[in-house]
């Protein structure tokens, strides 16, 4: 992506964001790939007042070039990036749900969301819980990147979401299907439900191979 472009496209999805609710304060982060390195959101930026010169640009070996300092969580998309080739853009959020579900003592570290929707299963598939890091630590980023070499999205325990996608609008489009899904299993949680099966599933992806 151009790299005005992408600027004003980084900040035009974050406010997005933060006017739905996805995202509060000065948390969350965004980033995309641009030709010769990184564009990333700075440290303590709210998405929702993001201006497109104060972007951080770090440059392919992941060193800051121009603009404000990165987000501290810089560490975790360029984990997220060194393992998924096809990434052009990384997104972590705290929110609600998915944050919720990731402090749940009952859920699945391997797979924490049931397949509930054909779409959660197109554009999240997989979804692996990290153990719980103080943040900043960058073994975090260790944990990271060792799950990314399979999945395009993993939940931090007590913290919130990273989703990779081939662009920003996949990204952003996974992470929102992450969020509703999990706002949808606390619904439904400890009540009868149908989900989708293996035939269905394996289907699924037949017909819609995963892009992340």
């Amino acid at each position: 992506m151009i790299e005005a472009k992408a600027r004003e496209f980084i900040c035009d999805m974050g406010r997005s964001m933060f006017e739905r609710r996805l995202t509060f304060g000065s948390s969350g982060n965004i980033s995309v790939r641009v030709n010769d390195g990184w564009l990333m959101t700075p440290t303590g930026s709210s998405l929702g007042r993001l201006d497109p010169a104060r972007l951080s640009k770090l440059d392919d070996h992941g060193r800051l070039v121009g603009g404000d300092d990165p987000t501290k969580e810089s560490f975790l998309h360029l984990a997220m990036y060194r393992e998924r080739a096809k990434a052009g853009a990384v997104v972590h959020l705290h929110s609600t749900h998915s944050v919720a579900v990731s402090c749940l003592d009952c859920i699945n570290h391997e797979d924490v969301l049931p397949p509930i929707t054909a779409y959660y299963v197109m554009r999240v598939g997989k979804l692996p819980l990290i153990p719980y890091y103080a943040p900043g630590d960058k073994a975090l980023g260790e944990a990271v990147g060792k799950a990314a070499a399979k999945h395009n999205a993993v939940l931090l325990a007590n913290h919130g979401p990273v989703v990779a996608g081939t662009s920003l609008s996949a990204a952003v489009d996974a992470i929102e299907e992450l969020e509703e899904t999990a706002r949808l299993y606390l619904l439904l949680h400890g009540k009868p439900t149908r989900y989708l099966n293996e035939d269905q599933i394996a289907d699924l992806y037949r017909r819609f191979p995963p892009q992340g």
